[in-house]
């Protein structure tokens, strides 16, 4: 799943491409993909509407238009791409909206999991999310406050978006390996210090997946180099770049996790 480096990737190729641009029309090829609304509403909603920009909240891309905000998840292997005046629908494409200079932005989605969200309160869709790592308001004392509030296994409340929004399952493990922290660490034993090398490494990775167009590592995700710079995602049994440790793979959560037995001691308690 796309999480906030790929997302922040499209989002900035997107915005020179889109904004300023008139939806002229919409094709719903598969109506499941709208959330709340009828492709019928959705169509005549849409019509006519100017895209006034494209920004990036949490996993979200987050449109602009003249009258509404349009949002669009991803998920698994959702995608958004602008296409030249020649281009004809393919088999997984889900919207394919027309714009005014006979181009088409195409929302492609081999899984149909991806949902596209249109309304004019935006708090509606994006209203129970968590901070933004990357931003200022974001500090290590808030993160260190908002453990110590919380008794949850470390992997699993870093992936809640309502507590902070933008993770998933690639950078928590990134971020949980350069700040020394075992997946399995309970919330409310982290240390001050350890909030803060933690605070650190979430923005430290995520910064770094944007520089490199987020991670390309399988067909969904497209141009990023950031997997070549992995240190435990995906590496089971690979030695870490640290200590030499081999990489371990347990399940947290339901979720596959990587880390380094060394470099993250588990220094924790069930």
């Amino acid at each position: 799943m796309p999480e906030l480096p790929e997302v922040e990737t499209i989002a900035r190729i997107l915005r020179p491409e889109c904004t300023g641009r008139k939806i002229t029309s919409v094709q719903v090829l598969w109506g499941r993909t709208l959330e709340g609304i009828s492709p019928e509403q959705f169509a005549a909603s849409i019509s006519g509407q100017v895209i006034r920009g494209v920004t990036r909240r949490a996993k979200y891309l987050d449109m602009e238009l003249t009258g509404f905000h349009l949002f669009v998840h991803l998920r698994m292997s959702g995608d958004l791409q602008v296409k030249s005046p020649k281009y004809r629908p393919e088999k997984h494409d889900r919207l394919i909206f027309n714009m005014d200079d006979d181009r088409y932005l195409v929302f492609n989605d081999t899984r149909k999991f991806g949902r596209v969200w249109m309304t004019a309160n935006p708090e509606s869709v994006i209203g129970r999310l968590g901070p933004e790592p990357l931003d200022s308001e974001f500090t290590p004392q808030m993160l260190y406050v908002q453990l110590k509030k919380r008794h949850r296994l470390i992997k699993p409340l870093l992936l809640d978006q309502t507590f902070l929004a933008g993770l998933g399952n690639i950078y928590t493990d990134e971020a949980l390996h350069l700040s020394k922290v075992h997946p399995l660490r309970i919330s409310d034993t982290i240390s001050l210090i350890e909030a803060e090398r933690l605070h650190a490494a979430i923005r430290t990775v995520l910064q770094t997946g944007i520089e490199h167009n987020g991670a390309s590592i399988d067909w969904v995700y497209r141009g990023g180099e950031f997997q070549n710079y992995f240190r435990v995602y995906g590496r089971e049994g690979q030695p870490c770049s640290v200590c030499g440790a081999l990489i371990q793979k347990i399940t947290v959560g339901q979720r596959g996790t990587h880390f380094c037995p060394i470099c993250q001691e588990q220094s924790y308690e069930l």
